[in-house]
């Protein structure tokens, strides 16, 4: 559980393709402590990730690598029958091609977080997040993986990877706690997503769809980049972490 003063405000961005634009990614970056940059599978392109980097190096905040399933057409939603070997392959390729820009800015790759599908699946699956932790290791040694749970942790562990426990504030969540994923992001009520937020670091709890309360301690919450009033929801979050005297720290700084 995470230091009751302390949260990694994370989101997802880079997530533009070639003349296709999608949110609103420098005017995000005052407000959060890292971000997640799509890698060119899911979504994302070198100019998208060169831009992207470059304005995470300008504010200060955790650069991780968002992983994906190859799916831009479906944007990394749709589940795909891969194998373990498939998935490590997918995940190198894409954290190299991210830490060339990250290092090409100056800058440190300071997390790795599979995105839509793949996060789903990996939460889920041991051989999948053993796979992913083996391309962490290969290409990366020592880097956080950010997923749903712990259930996963001996298989990534095991790759001498640390697994971070995370959790969404703009998201739904099964009473079982399964994360509902939006195939296309939906607005969120700004204070809601805030409150959810500060109650994640006062009790370590998070609301699910029927009302009642999952015990999830994560020290790093998600915000999409993708939602409609992304810009609004975290401008929104951080006034009021900052109002209740949290500190909004990068991935690394809030794990315990």
């Amino acid at each position: 559980m995470s230091a009751p003063d302390r949260l990694d405000l994370n989101v997802d961005m880079g997530e533009s393709f070639g003349r296709w634009r999608l949110g609103e990614d420098a005017a995000m970056m005052p407000f959060v402590s890292s971000v997640n940059i799509a890698c060119g599978f899911h979504a994302g392109d070198p100019a998208t990730m060169r831009e992207t980097v470059g304005h995470a190096v300008e504010h200060g905040v955790g650069i991780g690598a968002h992983v994906g399933l190859p799916d831009l057409w479906g944007f990394g939603r749709r589940q795909m029958a891969v194998s373990p070997e498939e998935v490590r392959d997918y995940c190198a390729f894409q954290i190299g091609a991210l830490s060339a820009f990250v290092t090409a800015a100056g800058a440190e790759l300071r997390h790795v977080k599979p995105h839509g599908a793949l996060y789903a699946m990996c939460s889920a699956d041991p051989a999948l997040a053993g796979a992913v932790a083996q391309a962490i290791a290969e290409v990366r040694p020592g880097l956080p993986l950010l997923l749903l749970n712990r259930s996963t942790a001996q298989a990534v562990e095991a790759h001498g990877v640390p697994l971070v426990h995370e959790a969404f504030v703009d998201l739904d969540y099964e009473p079982d706690g399964r994360l509902m994923i939006e195939r296309v992001k939906t607005a969120w009520d700004p204070a809601r997503v805030a409150e959810r937020a500060v109650r994640l670091v006062r009790d370590g709890t998070i609301d699910a769809r029927d009302g009642s309360r999952l015990d999830v301690g994560a020290p790093t919450a998600c915000i999409h980049g993708d939602a409609p009033n992304s810009v609004e929801i975290a401008r929104t979050v951080r006034e009021r972490l900052d109002a209740e005297g949290i500190a909004v720290v990068p991935c690394e700084a809030a794990a315990p």
